[in-house]
């Protein structure tokens, strides 16, 4: 009777995971007018992003936190909230769940509450492999045989890994200074790459016009709606890491703003499924001085963010002249009682060293960019020492370019052991 009974639970748990996801329908971001969900979509017809939207209720009914949390530790456990309908479609590297690191020597000399997300330990190493793995995956539902998008590395790379596991074609277009070993990665991985002399928005229109004559998949960031529904799944996990609680700030390096985005969505929905309470992080958007469009546009009081000409950066993934979001991220930042902050190169070149030296771990430029956020917030007061803080880490630091080593020594010679104690 026993072994019965768990035969059952298993095929339960089995047609659970074959089942109908909850989508209703997506949604124009700025009428809020319905789009059809088992359709192609880019922007909606408004021009502006379209966003899922799920039967939150019966999600309320079908999922619990037990049955959660006896799921395998990744991102698909989430799967009454993603889109993805049928699991034959679902295309995976293995997205595991990403640590959240205390940082206690830093905690102990700025007397603050530091949590840090290492999204570097996903597939392709950084965040942008939540995104694309959910466009990649909706894109084989869909039939689609050519993906192609603007990047400045990551994103570029983490759509070649998927789309070449798809067996989808993917093409990649760069600005020219992006890091050889972005450059190379998305080329083995099997795109096709070009440099291209202007920046990531500049690139994107060389997609807009590709798919007007190609009619490839334009897969730019929040041109398609699935890419926030995976971005999404960090709010998810985060929320469960802390015991279905949230930490009082978010520091979130800010680019296109996905994740952004997308965390203040998942929110939305885990309270609607009862599992969270109505509390939120004030959420933080990060940006750097040469190339800061949202914290101009959240400083002026305004809804949208002008493009910034000029823009330079180190953090090369949050050098975003105009985003088409910058709606969402602004909506977001002002109805959590957040703030957009910008932080100089020459403090991201130093934050990036000091967690490295005091604590070990080698965070991307923008994941820098929100230490050193943090440390102006502190130091301004519009972040106190009790409040619990999550940084974001994007990527592997081990994806950019270090500084080199010049020590040397002669094994030939005498070696003087003093110099070196």
């Amino acid at each position: 009777m026993h072994v019965k009974r768990e035969k059952r639970l298993q095929h339960d748990e089995n047609l659970t995971t074959e089942r109908p996801t909850f989508v209703t329908h997506l949604e124009c971001a700025a009428t809020g007018e319905r789009h059809a969900a088992d359709a192609v979509h880019n922007l909606s017809r408004a021009g502006k992003p379209l966003l899922v939207r799920y039967d939150l209720a019966g999600v309320k009914k079908a999922l619990s936190k037990q049955a959660l949390a006896a799921r395998p530790p990744d991102l698909w456990r989430y799967r009454e909230l993603l889109p993805v309908r049928r699991v034959q479609d679902i295309v995976s590297l293995g997205e595991a769940l990403t640590p959240l690191l205390p940082l206690p020597k830093l905690m102990q000399k700025l007397g603050g509450d530091i949590l840090v997300k290492d999204e570097g330990r996903l597939p392709t190493g950084s965040f942008k492999a939540r995104g694309l793995v959910m466009a990649v995956s909706m894109a084989k539902a869909f039939g689609i045989k050519h993906m192609a998008m603007p990047s400045n590395g990551n994103a570029g790379a983490a759509l070649a890994a998927y789309a070449s596991r798809a067996g989808i074609r993917s093409t990649v277009f760069c600005p020219e200074d992006t890091p050889e070993v972005n450059l190379s990665e998305i080329a083995l991985q099997g795109a096709r790459v070009y440099r291209v002399n202007g920046l990531i928005d500049d690139c994107g229109k060389i997609v807009a016009e590709g798919k007007a004559k190609l009619g490839w998949f334009d897969t730019s960031t929040l041109k398609e709606p699935y890419r926030i529904e995976g971005k999404k799944t960090m709010g998810l996990e985060l929320a469960e890491q802390l015991g279905w609680s949230v930490p009082d700030v978010i520091f979130y390096p800010t680019g296109g703003g996905t994740g952004l985005i997308g965390m203040w969505k998942a929110f939305a929905e885990l309270e609607a499924i009862g599992f969270i309470g109505p509390e939120r992080p004030r959420m933080v958007a990060v940006q750097a001085s040469g190339c800061a469009p949202m914290v101009r546009a959240y400083e002026a009081g305004a809804e949208h963010a002008p493009r910034w000409e000029d823009a330079h950066t180190i953090a090369a993934g949050i050098r975003v002249p105009q985003a088409i979001g910058d709606f969402l991220i602004l909506r977001a930042v002002r109805d959590s009682g957040g703030f957009a902050i910008a932080v100089p190169d020459e403090a991201i070149a130093a934050a990036l060293e000091e967690v490295a030296r005091e604590e070990g771990l080698l965070l991307c430029p923008e994941g820098a960019a929100t230490y050193a956020a943090y440390k102006q917030s502190l130091a301004d007061g519009r972040v106190s020492r009790s409040e619990r803080v999550v940084l974001f880490n994007c990527a592997t630091g081990l994806k950019y370019p270090l500084p080199p080593v010049r020590n040397t020594l002669d094994r030939h010679q005498p070696i003087d052991f003093a110099a070196l104690s």
